[in-house]
């Protein structure tokens, strides 16, 4: 079983000095993970707990990725049809190549109406655009056998840098998530209660094996308990369901709070 740690990259926690305390400690700590999340635009009247401030994803973990050496850094999850496909290939690519292979992409099709309203953009398409910008990302990263050539809208175009695709997770709920994920990903991100997911996890595996792909990652957040013996029983029960690793996310008041929970989640995985 991997653990993972979320850090909050919104509201008051979103500082450089708190995120980078956070992020240098899980990695000194040995954690396999850390995790951010992505909101573009946060209405004032669904602002609790974040007043409406969310650092960009990606430019966080290129940030963090500066600091740290070993940790892999994740998202969780990136909202697709929120960006153009082009663009978020090449801040994917820039980000996976200066962090020398160290992204984990997971990626959703997004359900918040008015960040979809503030975009201009139909939420009842999310998903075929969500689609359109995999098979991209797919085709860019695939390109290295052609010279990393690659053609969009009529126009060849070096995709540079390329490196080794980061593995792609897919969020969301079965079954159109777990048909995406075998379609142009690499695992699932389940969310909610184990016992909601448990037996699509074991569907979504079998249908893996048989239709050939490699086994499939599951990656998932849960809130552990704060002792060690009933951390480790729930840890145990998620890697009996399947689920590859467990990120530790919750709210936190604190630097202080979470570095505690650093120490915590790295005594588990001794």
């Amino acid at each position: 079983m991997q653990i993972g740690i979320a850090v909050r990259n919104m509201g008051v926690h979103a500082t450089s000095d708190l995120i980078s305390g956070i992020a240098v400690a899980a990695d000194r700590a040995g954690l396999d993970t850390l995790w951010v999340t992505d909101h573009i635009a946060i209405p004032p009247d669904d602002a609790e707990g974040s007043d409406g401030l969310y650092l960009d994803p990606l430019n966080t973990l290129s940030f963090i990725a500066g600091m740290t050496s070993q940790i892999k850094l994740g998202v969780g999850v990136l909202i697709l049809p929120y960006r153009p496909p082009l663009p978020t290939a090449k801040s994917i690519a820039t980000l996976q190549s200066l962090s020398r292979g160290r992204l984990i992409l997971g990626c959703g099709i997004g359900w918040m109406d008015p960040e979809f309203k503030a975009l201009g953009i139909s939420r009842h398409q999310r998903g075929a655009d969500a689609d359109r910008t995999l098979a991209f990302l797919n085709a860019c990263f695939n390109a290295k056998d052609d010279g990393d050539v690659v053609n969009v809208n009529g126009q060849d175009f070096l995709f540079r840098p390329n490196p080794e695709r980061p593995p792609i997770l897919i969020g969301g709920r079965p079954p159109h998530a777990i048909d995406r994920a075998l379609r142009f990903g690499d695992g699932w991100m389940p969310m909610g209660r184990l016992d909601s997911f448990r037996d699509d996890i074991a569907d979504y595996r079998e249908r893996a094996s048989s239709e050939g792909h490699a086994a499939p990652m599951i990656v998932t957040f849960a809130d552990l308990p704060q002792d060690t013996a009933s951390a480790r029983e729930v840890l145990a029960r998620y890697a009996e369901a399947g689920v590859d690793q467990v990120v530790a996310s919750r709210r936190y008041v604190s630097e202080t709070e979470w570095l505690d929970m650093i120490d915590f989640l790295s005594d588990l995985s001794l």
